[in-house]
């Protein structure tokens, strides 16, 4: 397809998102056709099915679960963003992906990579071109993301040991796809480390 596709991974509170938006606004400055999304969600559907994987309590769902409403929101995702806008040639800049699966339902609260994986070969016909992955103290992202209070929290919520594991999955997940992952420092100012990212960027577009 003749657009890229570009997406930001990390921990809770590892300043992902602010990125993936300052990534965003920066290459539409430079007059580049840029789309921002985001998973769960992205489409209509997909935003329904988030409500359910992001809000409530952290054991309503079991990992077998959250895979399977995982992968019905990325598929509509996909469908009605993604797709039409990297066949129209545009940037597409996306806050998590099927990484993020295979972190946290895959990794972290089970040992489910290999359904993950599947899953993705059978219902997602594309991968990321580029993937940035924030890392940062987990300890420190944990706090950062509970002191939001955005209501979003089910996955803060199950608390210290997990978003370590998360973390060890991320630094993992870089060392199996060198070619596509980047690993950045997180511990760091956020206009630092949103500098680092658009050299980066600006580099792999060229």
């Amino acid at each position: 397809m003749p657009g890229i596709f570009i997406t930001l991974e990390g921990i809770d509170g590892s300043g992902k998102s602010t990125q993936a938006r300052l990534l965003a606004d920066a290459l539409q400055a430079e007059g580049r056709d840029v789309i921002f999304t985001r998973e769960p969600g992205g489409s209509p559907g997909a935003e329904e099915i988030r409500r359910l994987l992001v809000e409530g309590d952290p054991g309503r769902w079991s990992a077998e679960t959250e895979i399977l409403l995982f992968f019905a929101a990325r598929r509509d995702h996909v469908e009605r963003t993604i797709l039409p806008a990297l066949e129209h040639g545009a940037i597409v800049i996306c806050d998590r992906f099927t990484d993020s699966t295979r972190i946290y339902q895959g990794t972290a609260r089970a040992d489910l990579r290999k359904t993950v994986d599947a899953l993705h070969d059978l219902m997602i016909p594309l991968n990321p071109d580029h993937t940035l992955i924030i890392d940062m103290d987990a300890d420190a992202a944990l706090a950062r993301g509970l002191a939001r209070k955005s209501g979003e929290d089910r996955f803060e919520d199950l608390g210290n040991d997990f978003a370590r594991a998360t973390r060890k999955g991320y630094l993992q997940l870089a060392q199996d796809y060198p070619d596509r992952c980047h690993l950045i420092d997180g511990n760091r100012a956020i206009e630092v480390v949103h500098a680092d990212i658009l050299t980066l960027i600006q580099r792999l577009l060229a």
